[in-house]
């Protein structure tokens, strides 16, 4: 069975994955396009870096309190309707936020934008599990999940050079935010024609290879929760929120500063986008190496883990260090860390999560660890505030590296030994 599924999956993720990737690069394009916006918006509205680290991570109460809702509706109304929805109401309200006058304006727009982005990742995460067994699932989770660096490689240069676009009484970073919305609402569109609810739904499959899915899914090791309430019991689902949560307020302290953090060296808004795309580049990389390394073996902990002190050691140099290229090369270090752990960790929650289990239990797990994309932010932005400089802010960050890692190793020993995948 296996010898006959492997093929048949293979041609499903060539199917899925690509386009997937590419909702995740416009969704994340218009979650932290806000942070090239702010090199100009900042001066233009007189927005404090505390205000602005506010707002920006404002985003991610609206997302906490609509994930678990969405998610048990994508399940509900089906993949191919509800994420043209999310991907539409986002791509307007990211456009929207092009138009705010000050900082209550600003924040509310973000809160919005969280609240109808909510449901998108762990979705697609819960969607792979429609698809494909827990054996192969960290390497199709790395290159879904690499639609992240790749949004930042794509847009940080583009986003750069459009704030210097201006014309119809519009500045550069509002044309930004208007342009960059459009992607979404083509994705959203285009979903509805290239997404389908599942292998049953899927008309590139023939009856024969709809079977052989579903019997390898149904040969999942056994020990998975599937109901809602038996998952809200389970322990693992809360502890697996530290380690979570501690990579996601690294992730977006470092993606939501990472322009001012570089332009504050000297360099030009052009040169800033050129600058921070490499980082997202090599994290790409990193991203997928690992998650075909951590299938290879088995083995789910330890690669975070692994990544994530990889991601502390590169947010300690790049404050550390005075010398641009070794600042620049911790940058990559630390992209590179935060994203592989990130990419692999998801495979612990959806080893362990079937149907309505899955839909919430991905969900709640998500919108709590996803308030880090809060903390991380305005932690910067009030740290910087405090001492004029990003040194505090990223030494906190790395902590809170350190600690996924110590955790994710605790968790992984204690309640994921006998785990083969």
């Amino acid at each position: 069975m296996t010898d006959e599924a492997d093929p048949i999956l293979r041609r499903a993720a060539w199917r899925l994955i690509p386009f997937m990737s590419l909702m995740y690069v416009a969704s994340f394009l218009d979650r932290v396009n806000i942070s090239f916006a702010a090199l100009t918006m900042n001066r233009d509205l007189g927005f404090s870096p505390q205000a602005y680290g506010f707002g920006a991570g404002i985003f991610f109460w609206g997302y906490f309190l609509c994930e678990v809702p969405s998610n048990l509706l994508l399940q509900k109304v089906g993949a191919r309707l509800w994420m043209c929805r999310i991907c539409v109401t986002w791509g307007l309200l990211s456009m929207l936020t092009a138009f705010v006058r000050d900082p209550i304006s600003f924040s509310v727009l973000r809160f919005l934008l969280g609240a109808a982005e909510a449901g998108l990742y762990p979705g697609m995460v819960l969607y792979m599990t429609y698809w494909f067994p827990s054996s192969t699932r960290a390497r199709f989770i790395a290159l879904f999940l690499a639609g992240v660096p790749l949004s930042n490689v794509i847009g940080a240069p583009i986003s750069g050079w459009l704030l210097g676009v201006s014309g119809h009484g519009l500045h550069g970073w509002q044309w930004m935010l208007i342009l960059e919305g459009i992607p979404s609402l083509v994705c959203g569109i285009a979903t509805l024609w290239l997404l389908p609810d599942g292998p049953a739904k899927a008309k590139w499959l023939s009856p024969h290879e709809k079977a052989v899915i579903q019997a390898k899914l149904a040969a999942e090791p056994p020990g998975a929760l599937h109901g809602f309430v038996e998952m809200l019991r389970d322990k693992r689902i809360w502890l697996l929120m530290i380690p979570d949560f501690s990579i996601v307020i690294a992730l977006y302290g470092l993606n939501l500063w990472q322009p001012q953090m570089v332009k504050a060296m000297g360099y030009s808004n052009v040169q800033t986008g050129f600058i921070v795309a490499l980082p997202y580049l090599l994290a790409m990389g990193a991203m997928v190496a690992l998650g075909a390394s951590s299938d290879r073996s088995g083995e789910r902990a330890g690669h975070v883990a692994f990544a994530a002190l990889c991601g502390a050691a590169g947010m300690a140099g790049a404050v550390l260090f005075s010398n641009h290229a070794l600042v620049f090369a911790s940058l990559c270090v630390a992209a590179s860390g935060i994203y592989a752990a990130l990419a692999v960790f998801w495979t612990l929650p959806s080893s362990i999560l079937r149907g309505a289990a899955a839909a919430g239990g991905l969900a709640l797990l998500n919108s709590f660890s996803n308030l880090g994309g809060f903390f991380g932010p305005y932690l910067m932005g009030w740290a910087r505030q405090q001492t004029g400089d990003f040194t505090l802010g990223m030494l906190l960050l790395t902590g809170m590296l350190v600690l996924a890692a110590v955790s994710v190793i605790w968790i992984g020993r204690t309640f994921f030994r006998t785990q083969s995948s």
